[in-house]
């Protein structure tokens, strides 16, 4: 096997699209800061129970263990950084107050996600904590909507769910109740033969609620068809009411409703939001409430936050353009090395050329240089 070939899924960053992906890393995350986001770095790994903490089984199978040589205990590397986010506010900042907090960083997946994706994500993404209204769920909604924007896509269709729908139906049957993972699998995948086999051991309302879910999907007039077939309970009235009003704060963007979508129902406890834009199938952005994952840490805090993947996102915008740079020879002369140091204060890209060597890149593109006239370095277009 050559020693150049890199495992499956696991790819380098040529320079134009490092560029694209560091360039709009630090537009969102300024955009972030605009918000009043404060920005964290958790570490690559960590022990497995505490990285693992309210993930879930899809995560767990996603995370790649290992055995700590220090302390003999089983660490992870990440493969997402929510749950670790959430153990910063906690456990470290314990503030009392709303927290906001984003993030930027790789992470690894024992098995990708898509034919085509990448086992190492750049994910991002921003969470607050301590806020337990539908106020945070608009602010999340709208910053996820913002970064799409950022990075050019006009076109964003966003698609609504909210897991609070299903657990208001079943909290009232105790055998749906015992169910739960079972029927939310169920509800994901619209298995419609699975749903009236399982459901025909419950009480009549919650079975007719459970089989109208997966047919409630369409555009903003899924909430009042909810309303007329859902039992009129008040975890789904609440429920139906925040997607509303979280439709209504969507501005521009395509909204669709789908009561059955619960990817990621472990740690989920309101409303969930998927972004897909023109390009990809698969959500770019997906984000919700997860007010439960700070249990662990020993302090429940009201959570809501949305992260993607950069190079996913980077991978469909336009190739950059070279950026304009100018070729300066390779000299000791103070009075060259002096012009370049101006040059490069104002902003501008100066190359040297290495004695003996053209310079060849795909990132810069030389059309000015610097000679020497009279004793003067002066600027020269290049033909």
């Amino acid at each position: 096997m050559p020693n150049w070939l890199l495992p499956e899924n696991i790819a380098d960053v040529l320079p134009s699209e490092a560029r694209k992906i560091e360039e709009l890393r630090r537009l969102i995350l300024d955009n972030f800061r605009s918000y009043g986001y404060e920005l964290v770095l958790p570490p690559m790994l960590e022990y497995l129970e505490s990285l693992l903490t309210g993930a879930g089984q899809d995560m767990a199978l996603r995370t790649f263990k290992l055995v700590d040589q220090l302390s003999g205990r089983t660490m992870g590397v990440r493969a997402d950084m929510t749950t670790q986010v959430a153990r910063i506010d906690a456990h470290l900042l314990n503030r009392a107050s709303v927290t906001r907090l984003c993030y930027a960083g790789s992470v690894l997946h024992t098995r990708p996600s898509g034919l085509h994706a990448t086992r190492e994500p750049l994910q991002i993404g921003a969470e607050i904590y301590g806020h337990a209204g539908l106020e945070a769920d608009a602010e999340i909604q709208e910053l996820a909507l913002a970064s799409l924007a950022l990075a050019g896509f006009g076109r964003v269709r966003l698609d609504l769910c909210h897991v609070g729908v299903v657990r208001a139906i079943i909290d009232n049957d105790a055998k749906a109740k015992k169910d739960e993972a079972e029927l939310f699998v169920l509800l994901k995948a619209k298995d419609m033969s699975g749903l009236i086999d399982k459901a025909a051991q419950y009480q009549a309302v919650t079975r007719d609620a459970l089989l109208a879910l997966p047919s409630l999907y369409g555009d903003a007039g899924v909430i009042e068809q909810a309303r007329a077939v859902l039992p009129a309970l008040s975890g789904v009235l609440k429920s139906l009411d925040e997607l509303k009003s979280l439709i209504k704060l969507a501005g521009k963007a395509d909204v669709t409703v789908d009561l059955a979508d619960l990817r990621g129902y472990q740690y989920e406890s309101g409303p969930m939001f998927a972004a897909y834009v023109p390009g990809l199938p698969n959500a770019v952005v997906r984000g919700g409430r997860y007010d439960h994952v700070g249990e662990a840490f020993g302090r429940a805090r009201p959570a809501t936050g949305f992260s993607m993947d950069l190079r996913e996102l980077a991978r469909l915008l336009p190739s950059a353009a070279p950026k304009s740079a100018i070729l300066a020879p390779w000299s000791t002369d103070f009075v060259l090395r002096e012009k370049i140091m101006e040059l490069r204060n104002g902003g501008e890209i100066v190359i040297q050329s290495l004695p003996g060597h053209e310079s060849d890149q795909d990132e810069f593109e030389c059309d000015r240089i610097l000679v020497s006239e009279g004793g003067k370095w002066v600027l020269k277009k290049l033909s």
